[in-house]
């Protein structure tokens, strides 16, 4: 591995010991409060006040492209793109990069702080690329239910329809489910865990990341209830063509969403908090 490139603007780069955090989940998931709160720890730092969409990482590197550059697709679309999916296979997997992405994101965080968190959704389906360049980093991944999910990216892309919608969260997921094997340290958790019991959620954060005393939580506020309730009103909507949508997606994917805990016949349930997508020994 090659000496870290100094970041331009700081002349600092991390030093040895100092941990890199990684962050994803599909957009709406909870990526942002979860990186919020993460960072109001003493010991993190994370981006914030970049001018960056939603202090994302991959808007503050020159490595890879972004996942909407190299997928020509958004929010709700873009995992099913197979360029979405990177791995230790790729090209840019160098430790020349690694060096890029240190100076570039260096300038962003408070070095003086020993865990150093980067937060972009795409994470999710990027992790072995990540790791390669990062053997020593640590993965995040928030889950949120797949219809809550579904219909607050609608609102981004009207015209993308609700299964592709859904078809997007599940192949997502099943890539993540395929990496996980590969992945030294990866935890997951929901989004549905961190607003109802944040103490316990982020106590797991916490051990999983070594950090001395509690995560604040202050910050995670729940914000399904309006998808939730739209949900329902679909499944009673006096429209009959409303109605066999909606009994047609939960055909469609009801068996693939209590795959990772969730159902679509019943909006309330919820993985466990003792969550792991790692093949069965």
């Amino acid at each position: 591995m090659t000496d870290p490139v100094t970041d331009a603007a700081s002349g600092r780069v991390p030093r040895p010991g100092q941990r890199f955090v990684f962050i994803g989940g599909l957009h709406r998931s909870g990526t942002t409060p979860l990186a919020r709160t993460l960072a109001a720890h003493p010991q993190v730092s994370g981006f914030h006040d970049t001018g960056a969409k939603e202090d994302e990482g991959q808007y503050l590197q020159s490595v890879y492209p972004t996942a909407a550059d190299r997928t020509r697709s958004g929010p709700g679309r873009f995992a099913l793109s197979p360029a979405a999916h990177i791995t230790e296979t790729s090209p840019l997997a160098d430790p020349a990069n690694r060096d890029r992405l240190i100076a570039d994101w260096s300038r962003y965080w408070d070095l003086d702080r020993e865990f150093l968190v980067e937060k972009s959704p795409a994470n999710l389906v990027m992790t072995r690329f990540l790791q390669k360049l990062f053997p020593e980093a640590r993965f995040i991944v928030i889950m949120r239910h797949p219809a809550i999910v579904t219909l607050s990216t609608k609102k981004w892309a009207p015209r993308t329809r609700l299964s592709t919608l859904f078809e997007n969260w599940f192949r997502a997921h099943d890539l993540l489910r395929q990496d996980a094997a590969h992945i030294e340290h990866l935890h997951v958790l929901t989004y549905e865990s961190l607003v109802r019991d944040p103490g316990e959620t982020l106590d797991r954060v916490r051990d999983f990341l070594g950090l001395s005393g509690p995560i604040p939580a202050e910050a995670v506020r729940d914000r399904s209830g309006g998808y939730r309730d739209r949900w329902l009103r679909l499944a009673e909507a006096g429209d009959p063509f409303t109605r066999r949508r909606f009994r047609r997606l939960c055909e469609r994917f009801e068996d693939r969403a209590n795959a990772y805990g969730y159902s679509l016949t019943d909006i309330d349930r919820v993985p466990p908090i003792d969550l792991s997508l790692r093949p069965a020994a």
